[in-house]
């Protein structure tokens, strides 16, 4: 039943001054949605409509008629008065609630949960599924020094262990690329977060069964987590427009940042408190909260998601690429590109830093900066605390930069410099300095550059 409809079949003494605006029956305007008043017998309320000439009030009388779900309405009117005020609004009575609702405040009745971007919830989702899968990914840097004393692992074994993630890891990244442009990534990522949880919490027993077993495992893992940035970069691609991707992907990465942070953090205090095991006990168990929320709120592309606002869905299409989908891979003309082996090469001398840095951090500190375990774990934090806030800086600054004019190809090698210069600065000047406190300082700013080059 729409209100404009309504409006504009009476006397044209009481049709107001603007064009009203064109809404319908809702669950926010009465308390109740279509399908429940289709099964109401009758309802009844007023509409006041306002004019310069006078003040109307109309009886609507809605009965159910029982056949084919059809709902009639009666509307009669009621003697006026003259008003002298003409406000600009529509007001719907019934016998428990008065509703106003004005043509700026359409949008704004509902609560704030509803109307917050769907394209930024899968955005937060994304963000909580890195921050796990880097927390499930640095507690083996904490945890190895313990179970290295405890199995009495020389430092060639801990470094054995240590690699035997990346071998899956190494595996599923362009299959996981693949996976999610013919299932979605939606399946991809909701599959890689439990098979790394699962991986995760069978840690400590494979660790007791044996050696071969827990190599096993972690490469296990290393399948799992492979597939995350593949999916991830697949669904933000859909969900998010080209202008606020950079701020997006900046939010993103700093969740494994913040991962990074949290497990640092939270395995000396666990290990502390109630041994080795439980770090990847609890740690592995969160994947199955995340999980459930996911299956309900997630969809691999706008157009899969039937809750989505149509407003909405209009604005991310409006300013995204479209693309045809993807059904041969044309590897030939792929590898024949200069910038395709730039980006390979760049990519590689990226992760080649970033993972030394993660999966040994915890043992330099230990080992050759003399900390003990619990200051490991906490000074470890700081240069991973510095890029979560600072990936967010830059992904808002690239974004502005692109939005003032410059191209995105120029903003992306701006970024990328820094982000190689900068680290190679600061880490070479680690073989000259003599204090904790500058070797900190050091691993310190050469995170916080390390983070532009994924803006």
């Amino acid at each position: 039943m729409s209100a404009r409809a309504l409006l504009h079949s009476f006397s044209p003494h009481f049709r107001p001054r603007i064009s009203p605006p064109d809404f319908s029956v809702s669950k926010k305007s009465f308390g109740f949605s279509l399908p429940e008043l289709k099964r109401r017998e009758f309802l009844h309320f007023r509409v006041r409509l306002q004019s310069d000439e006078g003040c109307g009030v109309f009886r609507v009388s809605v009965r159910n008629s029982g056949r084919g779900g059809k709902v009639y309405a009666d509307v009669k009117s009621e003697p006026y008065e003259i008003s002298d005020t003409v406000p600009e609004s529509v007001k719907f009575q019934d016998g428990l609630n008065d509703v106003v609702l004005s043509e700026g405040e359409l949008e704004s009745s509902a609560p704030w949960w509803e109307e917050f971007p769907k394209r930024w919830v899968i955005v937060i989702l994304c963000f909580s599924a890195f921050l796990l899968c880097n927390m499930d990914r640095v507690n083996m840097s904490i945890a190895i020094l313990p179970m290295s004393a405890e199995f009495n692992w020389n430092p060639a074994t801990v470094g054995l262990i240590q690699s035997s993630f990346f071998w899956g890891y190494l595996l599923t990244q362009i299959a996981g690329g693949i996976w999610a442009d013919t299932v979605g990534g939606k399946l991809v990522l909701g599959f890689g977060v439990v098979w790394w949880s699962i991986a995760t919490a069978l840690t400590p027993v494979a660790a007791k069964v044996g050696l071969p077993f827990l190599l096993f495992v972690r490469a296990f893992m290393g399948i799992g987590e492979g597939v995350a940035m593949p999916a991830m970069n697949n669904i933000l691609s859909k969900w998010v427009p080209v202008s606020e991707r950079s701020r997006s992907l900046a939010l993103v990465y700093s969740g494994m940042y913040l991962g990074s942070v949290t497990g640092l953090a939270f395995s000396p205090f666990l290990i502390h408190q109630f041994g080795w095991p439980s770090v990847f006990y609890s740690f592995g168990s969160l994947g199955t909260v995340w999980f459930a929320v996911w299956l309900n709120k997630a969809y691999s592309s706008p157009l899969d998601d039937p809750q989505l606002r149509p407003e909405e869905k209009q604005l991310i299409f409006a300013h995204s690429v479209s693309k045809e989908p993807v059904k041969t891979i044309p590897w030939g003309l792929i590898l024949s590109k200069a910038p395709v082996w730039a980006l390979i090469v760049s990519h590689f001398c990226h992760n080649w830093g970033t993972f030394i840095l993660l999966t040994w951090m915890p043992t330099y500190y230990n080992q050759v900066l003399k900390f003990n375990l619990t200051e490991s774990g906490l000074l470890c934090v700081l240069p991973w605390l510095t890029m979560a806030f600072s990936a967010n800086l830059g992904g808002w600054i690239a974004d502005t930069l692109v939005s003032k004019g410059l191209s995105v190809t120029t903003v992306r090698k701006i970024m990328q410099t820094i982000g190689f210069l900068g680290p190679a600065f600061f880490l070479t000047q680690l073989s000259h300095v003599n204090s904790p406190a500058m070797a900190v300082l050091c691993m310190a700013c050469s995170q916080v550059c390390f983070l532009v080059y994924d803006i």
